[in-house]
């Protein structure tokens, strides 16, 4: 185990990280504080599908021009720390001799494997799986394919993607339908590397969205009754074009000096109409499968259906086009998702948040308006284009540019991408391949985070926030992940890393490293830290701290070996291989990814 003592004196290092940034604070309290401004800048399966094990991947699109990177190992290491879960060696080394079309065109050509299938082969009878699946299913699932994954850039960008389209297992009718929960994320997987357009269909007909969001069983207006306008609101304000008019570098249009709003109360209650009638799939159209007491055992994942007699027939107006009273639930929606994926915010609102989960947190209005170019056309004509889109973000100039030290470089690791980084760069493996990882949500106990369990549809932390009295302020810059980092969570996080490190985590701490490489190079120190720094840090590590953490390292002595003291020197190697990565990860430097 690593020194009590040393862990606290990390812990002093990360407090004065938190106390130059402003500090953190509880999730809710935090939004209370800094309501969302997220536009200001500082279930479905493929068609005629049925359950199976993978869903093929959507047609190869051909990148814009210029948009193709070679690498040298450790920006090898930086561009896999944005694009997937975290580098291993041999993922480092196989990027830098190739290049970054050839990697794309691999990690687009990988199929699918469905949550929702392993849920189901858990619990085979028929029809079991969706009464008797808890959320520790999902979790399993999830974390098997983040660190297993070998479509490692679909697992970062349907993550990514989860935490804008959110869906939350606090919530109490979302919670029980955890393999509904399971294929929402599936459906995120699914069009991650699609259209935005499609991507935007199966968020609004899913039904846990539908359960989330409450425009499932949403019924039209009437003397008594008005439409919920729940996913109306956030289907714009969130998910699609913001508060506030944007150019098309996403900054704020506008007029007299203040923000145009981009939708008015009329607007929500126009599109709210339009999301009637919409309830569980099924064969008919009966008020029975409407209101849910047709338990199909598969309708957690399949797409919402429409039904007409609880569809408001009136004329519906938002955001400058209408919808014909007689058209039909379906028609209306397609209306009302066409105009939003065809307003001029959507490309900028959603490249920035983008951005933010894998790259930076503060890009500039130069590098959103690049990302929105490419949302806005592929290079052939198409708008939407998802692969085009995420190698825009991910490739774009300011993104590659070497690691700086102003402020606008990266962001903040958030702590399930940190677990992710570490089980992938040292092989973390459960025996029995279950990854009974729970109890992460407890930011004493755990990290602070769990997939899929976010507090609120703002996710964990919001694209806007602002540490309070913090420099970043100061600057007018924002850092989402600061929202859920405190002093609790740091200790947390400190606590939890030497165990994961030492011991191994999830139940019986099942998952653990394969420490065979860093163990060969214990008795040569700057060699064991130069193989950490390349995996976790990208090679980016100060001299500064370098310096202290070989003087760390070298301070636990090996014995030398005469054959009786074998069980000592392996402890002090161990002991060396622990204590360097602990403190990487525990640095200031790692924490935040630049």
């Amino acid at each position: 185990m690593i020194d009590p003592t040393l862990r606290r004196l990390l812990a002093i290092t990360l407090f004065s990280l938190l106390a130059a940034c402003g500090g953190g604070g509880d999730s809710k309290t935090g939004a209370t504080q800094n309501p969302d401004i997220s536009a200001v800048p500082p279930g479905t399966t493929a068609p005629g599908t049925k359950p199976g094990d993978t869903i093929p991947p959507p047609p190869l699109t051909t990148p814009p021009g210029g948009q193709t990177a070679t690498f040298t190992r450790p920006e090898a290491s930086r561009f896999l720390g944005r694009a997937t879960f975290g580098p291993d060696m041999a993922a480092i080394d196989a990027l830098a001799a190739s290049d970054s079309d050839a990697w794309f065109r691999a990690q687009f050509s990988k199929p699918q494997t469905l949550h929702r299938k392993y849920i189901d082969a858990k619990y085979p009878t028929a029809g079991a799986a969706a009464t008797k699946a808890v959320p520790n299913d999902f979790y399993e699932s999830f974390w098997q394919q983040a660190v297993r994954g070998d479509d490692q850039l679909r697992q970062r960008v349907t993550f990514a993607l989860s935490e804008i389209f959110v869906v939350s297992t606090q919530n109490e009718a979302v919670w029980p339908q955890t393999r509904g929960v399971a294929s929402y994320y599936d459906m995120l997987g699914q069009h991650a590397f699609g259209n935005f357009r499609t991507l935007l269909q199966g968020v609004a007909t899913h039904p846990m969205m539908g359960l989330y969001l409450s425009h499932l069983r949403n019924q039209k207006e009437s003397a008594t009754r008005t439409p919920d306008e729940n996913f109306a609101r956030e289907v714009m304000q969130l998910f699609t074009i913001g508060l506030y008019q944007l150019n098309a570098d996403g900054s704020l249009k506008l007029n007299g000096g203040k923000p145009i709003d981009t939708y008015t109360r009329d607007d929500v209650s126009g599109l709210a109409k339009v999301f009637t009638g919409w309830s569980w799939a099924g064969p008919d159209q009966g008020a029975n499968r409407f209101f849910g007491s047709v338990a199909d055992p598969d309708r957690d994942w399949m797409p919402m259906q429409n039904y007409a007699a609880y569809h408001s027939t009136s004329e519906k107006r938002f955001l400058g086009v209408s919808a014909a009273g007689a058209a039909g639930g379906e028609a209306d929606m397609a209306l009302a998702l066409d105009t939003l994926f065809n307003h001029p915010n959507a490309g900028p609102f959603f490249g920035r948040q983008l951005i933010q989960r894998l790259v930076t947190s503060n890009p500039s209005p130069a590098y959103v308006g690049r990302v929105a170019a490419a949302f806005a056309n592929n290079g052939s004509g198409v708008r939407g284009d998802m692969q085009t889109v995420i190698r825009a973000a991910l490739l774009d100039p300011e993104a590659l540019a070497p690691a700086g030290s102003s402020l606008r470089t990266g962001k903040l690791r958030e702590p399930l991408v940190r677990l992710g980084n570490w089980m992938r760069a040292f092989h973390a493996k459960d025996a029995a391949l279950q990854y009974r990882i729970y109890y992460l949500s407890d930011p004493l106990s755990g990290l602070g985070q769990n997939p899929m369990n976010a507090p609120s549809v703002f996710n964990y932390f919001r694209p806007s926030y602002v540490p309070p009295n913090s420099a970043l302020a100061t600057a007018g810059l924002v850092a989402p992940e600061m929202q859920i980092t405190s002093e609790p969570s740091v200790t947390g996080y400190l606590n939890f890393m030497q165990d994961a490190i030492s011991g191994g985590v999830a139940e019986n701490s099942a998952v653990r490293a394969d420490y065979s490489a860093e163990l060969a190079l214990a008795e040569q120190p700057a060699a064991l830290l130069d193989r950490v720094n390349l995996l976790l840090m990208s090679g980016n590590m100060s001299s500064r701290l370098r310096t202290k953490i070989l003087s760390a390292v070298t301070s636990i002595a090996i014995p030398a070996a005469n054959g009786s003291n074998a069980a000592q020197v392996t402890k002090a190697k161990s002991n060396r291989v622990y204590l360097a990565i602990f403190l990487a990860m525990a640095s200031p430097e790692y924490l935040v990814q630049k």
